[in-house]
C-alpha cells in the first residue's frame, strides 16, 4: 500500500511518527480528555480520546505513536502551522518512547 505522505515520516510499514501536540477536555464531557498527534508536517493528526479517570492509574501518555497511514486526519489549514511547529519541537525535545 503506498501513501502520499511525507516519506519520512511513513516506514516500511506505512505507518506514520506523530507527536503529541495538543490536550483538551471534551466539550461535552468533562470527564473526556481529547490527544491530538500530528506529524512533523502539520498536515495529517491522530485523534485519541482518554477518560479523566484513567490518568489516576499508572497509564502514562506517551509523546509519540505510530500510526496506520489510513488512521489519519487532514489537518485543517489553521491548524497546520500550530500542530507542525509543537510536534518539531516535541520530536526535537523528546525520544519517541517518552512519556509525559
Amino acid at each position: 500500500m503506498s501513501t502520499d505522505l511525507d516519506d519520512g515520516a511513513v516506514d516500511g510499514d506505512d505507518t506514520v511518527r506523530v507527536w503529541l501536540v495538543e490536550r483538551t477536555y471534551g466539550d461535552d464531557e468533562l470527564n473526556i480528555v481529547i490527544l491530538v498527534y500530528a506529524d512533523e508536517t502539520g498536515e495529517h493528526y491522530f485523534r485519541k480520546e482518554r477518560a479523566l479517570t484513567s490518568f489516576d492509574d499508572e497509564r502514562e501518555t506517551p509523546v509519540s505513536l505510530l500510526v496506520p497511514a489510513d488512521e489519519l486526519g487532514t489537518t485543517d489549514e489553521g491548524e497546520r502551522e500550530r500542530y507542525a511547529a509543537e510536534a518539531t519541537r516535541m520530536a526535537a525535545d523528546h525520544d519517541p518512547d517518552e512519556h509525559v
